[in-house]
């Protein structure tokens, strides 16, 4: 299979807009990943994939695998655990932190909207956060508040006949 430059640049350029790059393909020493055409250092899927099979396979240790691979012993335990759980999609690469709002649910924003609709005029967001605090016992940063708040008061707008 041959791969040009532009084949690797656009390889490179998929594998940056998924957040799959490996973060030090430098590090990686293995054998495989030496002047081949289809083992990528940069590709962390791969890197992963073939860490894991490495281990599995030919019975290597997984300090001396890791370290081949260019990643640490943890990332070797959590990828084993994810592709025995999920298989291939398990190494695939996730946004980190919180995936939705976990503090400003629909059943706090109802409460906000309806603390508004109360008001003769439109609570600054420290009011806001003041009464998610006092009602609810939560936290929330005053811009986001608002910044979840109008646009769900716009939508409920819109809703009404």
């Amino acid at each position: 299979m041959a791969s040009g430059p532009r084949q690797r640049a656009r390889r490179q350029q998929a594998l940056e807009a998924e957040g799959a790059t490996h973060p030090r393909p430098e590090a990686v020493t293995d054998p495989l990943f030496r002047d081949s055409a289809f083992f990528d250092p940069n590709d962390l899927v791969q890197i992963k994939y073939e860490m894991l099979r490495s281990v599995e396979q030919d019975g290597r240790a997984v300090v001396k695998v890791a370290q081949a691979f260019g990643l640490s012993r943890p990332v070797y335990y959590v990828a084993r655990d994810l592709f025995n759980r999920e298989g291939l999609p398990g190494l695939l690469p996730r946004k980190r932190g919180p995936k939705r709002p976990h503090k400003l649910t629909d059943e706090t924003l109802a409460a906000l909207a309806q603390a508004v609709r109360e008001s003769e005029r439109m609570p600054s967001g420290a009011e806001l956060a003041a009464i998610l605090q006092e009602r609810y016992g939560i936290r929330a940063h005053p811009r986001s508040i608002l910044r979840r708040l109008l646009p769900y008061l716009k939508q409920r707008e819109k809703k009404r006949p």
